[in-house]
């Protein structure tokens, strides 16, 4: 499905099965006169080559994470560089890679309401370009556009053309004249942790690898059913990374401003949402040469990551929310703050 529409009230996405269960073959039932007919057919034979056991280690932490110096990138670590620990007891490190051909699934999160009226065209130009340099055969992305709706507008594809068709239909929508969508009364504006959940529970969750979520927006939010705790946590239980792009059309805001004031409170929430997820914020007001440049900061992070794993000494699969401290020596290590320890049943 090409596009999708999610509303303010509804706020969920129809998910296909993620598995579809083997069919069965059941037995003809025995005539009502009589014991079955006994079968001369020789036993099945088990084909052992050809029989794929999955083993999962639901324990098994995995952690993306990129470091850096003065000068850049760091692209030679190796295990021994680095040391892990879960809150504040050390951790055995039990594989270490660079994995910068992983597959990468990247949702697009577009800020369409009215404070976004005169930076929109420059959101899709740069948009456009990133996904163009990022995607290959083997990546996915989807894009998504929040104000008094959360709307789908491109499902997964690994075609960037797809995901810029779908941007440049985007359009400002500020709900003038059409009231309250909820009906109770309440202002709908921009529903930003809404649209941070349903991405990272209903489209990311799912799937396997590094998984990143790329949000234009000035920061606020303004009539969410989720609020930053619960768009936090969905993301990280999704181990989703968010990077945030501040973004503001200055004569919205009566202009006189060349980036956005990190002293307010929607900027300062995005810098809390991106660092807890191992993301982070890149503000570049309403300059088009920023925003080109923030997407290719975000590149470049994205060829320079390494994947880091170990298996807990803690052992419980408690739901618990577990603290995680990466030190790499000197190096300024960009990752998630933690992760939840989820059970069997809670995993994807």
């Amino acid at each position: 499905m090409r596009s999708k529409f999610l509303t303010a009230t509804l706020l969920s996405f129809a998910l296909l099965p993620s598995a579809l269960l083997a069919p069965v073959r059941a037995q003809e039932a025995p005539s009502p006169g009589g014991p079955p007919p006994a079968s001369d057919a020789p036993p099945p034979v088990v084909d052992d080559a050809n029989t794929t056991t999955l083993s999962v280690n639901v324990n098994l932490v995995n952690l993306y994470f990129s470091a850096r110096d003065k000068d850049g990138f760091i692209t030679n670590l190796r295990k021994d560089d680095c040391l892990i620990a879960e809150d504040h007891v050390p951790q055995t490190i039990k594989n270490f890679t660079q994995e910068k051909n992983l597959p990468l699934t990247i949702g697009i999160l577009l800020d369409t309401s009215g404070s976004q009226m005169n930076v929109l065209p420059l959101e899709k130009e740069s948009g456009s370009t990133f996904l163009r340099d990022v995607l290959t055969s083997k990546d996915e992305a989807f894009l998504i556009s929040f104000d008094i709706n959360v709307d789908l507008l491109s499902d997964y594809t690994n075609r960037a053309s797809e995901i810029s068709r779908a941007m440049n239909k985007a359009q400002i929508n500020t709900g003038a004249g059409t009231g309250s969508v909820t009906g109770n009364g309440d202002p709908r504006g921009t529903l930003l942790y809404d649209a941070v959940y349903l991405a990272a529970s209903d489209k990311l969750r799912m799937e396997a690898g590094r998984k990143i979520i790329v949000m234009l927006t000035d920061g606020g939010d303004q009539g969410s059913q989720e609020t930053l705790k619960t768009a936090t946590e969905a993301a990280q239980k999704a181990n989703a990374i968010v990077y945030v792009i501040l973004i503001a059309d200055h004569a919205f805001y009566g202009g006189g401003f060349g980036s956005i004031n990190l002293a307010d409170s929607g900027a300062r929430d995005m810098e809390r949402l991106a660092s807890d997820t191992g993301g982070r914020v890149i503000n570049v007001g309403h300059d088009g040469r920023k925003l080109e440049d923030a997407f290719n900061q975000i590149q470049e992070e994205l060829r320079t990551q390494y994947l880091l794993s170990y298996t807990p000494t803690n052992a419980k699969a408690d739901g618990s929310y577990r603290k995680i401290n990466l030190n790499c020596g000197k190096l300024k290590v960009q990752t998630r703050a933690g992760y939840y320890a989820l059970s069997a049943a809670d995993q994807p």
